[in-house]
C-alpha cells in the first residue's frame, strides 16, 4: 500500500490537516480500520473498490464518502489497483463543510450524493476530467474552500472547540471533565453539546480516541514494551490498555505489533 501526503491551500489549512492519496497494490482481504480522530472524505479515483465491516454490516464504498469517527471494530475488503484521494479534517472541523450533524457519520460511512446531490455530482465530474493528480487535488481543495465560503463559520464557536481539542490532546491519564469544565467556565452539557456538534465524538471518547492513537503510534515505531506504551499513554494497568484497545479495533496491542512487524 502507497500512501503520499499533500498540504491544503493556506485558507484551509485551519479545517484540513493534509491530503493524502492511498494506492492498494494488491488485494487486501481483511484491513484493520484503526480510529483515526479525524472525519475523513474520500474520492474514488480508480476501478478497485472496498466493502467496510462496521459490525456485522457491510458498506461498500461509495465514489464520494464521508467516513467518520470509528470507535468500533472496524475492517475493510480492498481491491488491487484501488486509489482513493482523501482529505482528513482537524478533529473540530469537519461539520463546516458538511450540512448533516457530523455526528451522523460516526461509525459510518455515508454516499456525499445523499448529502449535496448535484453539488457533489458536478465536482467530481470536474475532478476526473483532471490529467495529473495536482489538478485533482486543487479541485478538491477550490470544492472545499467553497463548501467553507457557503457555510455558517461559527468562529467564535470555532476558536473555543479548537482550544479544547487541543487542551484534552494534552490531557494525560483519564479525562476528568469537571477539571475542564472549571478552566473553561462552561457547563458540562454546554461542553457535551458542542462536542456532539463540533467532533461527533463525547469528550471522553475523543480522549480514549486520542490515547489509543498515540498506543498505536508508539507499537509501531518504538522498541518499548507493551507495558510501558500502557503507562506512557495513561491507561491504568495493562489489563486497562488491552481491554480498551480491543474495543476499537478488535485485536490485541501485541497482535497490532505483529501485524506491523509483516508489513
Amino acid at each position: 500500500m502507497k500512501l503520499d501526503r499533500f498540504p491544503p491551500s493556506d485558507i484551509l489549512k485551519p479545517y484540513v490537516k493534509y491530503y493524502w492519496v492511498c494506492t492498494t497494490d494488491e488485494d487486501v482481504p481483511v484491513e484493520i480500520m484503526y480510529p483515526s480522530g479525524h472525519v475523513e472524505f474520500c474520492v474514488h479515483l480508480s476501478n478497485g473498490g472496498a466493502i467496510r465491516h462496521f459490525g456485522n454490516r457491510a458498506t461498500k464504498m461509495p465514489t464520494l464518502e464521508v467516513l467518520g469517527h470509528i470507535t468500533k471494530p472496524t475492517t475493510a475488503n480492498v481491491t488491487k489497483g484501488t486509489t482513493v484521494l482523501i482529505a482528513r479534517f482537524h478533529s473540530y472541523a469537519s461539520s463546516l463543510f458538511f450540512p448533516d450533524q457530523v455526528s451522523s457519520f460516526t461509525n459510518d460511512s455515508v454516499d456525499l450524493c445523499d448529502i449535496l446531490n448535484k453539488e457533489s455530482t458536478s465536482f467530481y465530474h470536474l475532478l476526473m476530467e483532471q490529467n495529473t493528480l495536482e489538478e485533482k487535488i486543487k479541485v478538491l481543495d477550490d470544492f472545499l474552500v467553497q463548501r467553507l465560503l457557503k457555510g455558517d463559520k461559527r468562529s467564535d464557536q470555532f476558536k473555543f472547540m479548537e482550544h479544547l481539542c487541543q487542551h484534552i490532546n494534552k490531557t494525560s491519564g483519564s479525562l476528568n471533565l469537571e477539571n475542564i469544565v472549571t478552566s473553561f467556565g462552561f457547563s458540562e452539557r454546554y461542553i457535551q453539546k458542542l462536542f456532539h456538534n463540533w467532533v461527533g465524538l463525547t469528550p471522553k471518547a475523543f480522549h480514549s480516541v486520542l490515547r489509543f492513537n498515540k498506543s498505536l503510534e508508539l507499537i509501531q515505531t518504538s522498541s518499548a514494551t507493551l507495558t510501558s506504551i500502557a503507562y506512557e499513554c495513561g491507561y491504568y494497568d495493562q489489563a486497562h490498555f488491552i481491554k480498551e484497545f480491543k474495543s476499537y479495533s478488535g485485536i490485541t496491542p501485541s497482535h497490532a505489533a505483529q501485524l506491523h512487524k509483516t508489513m
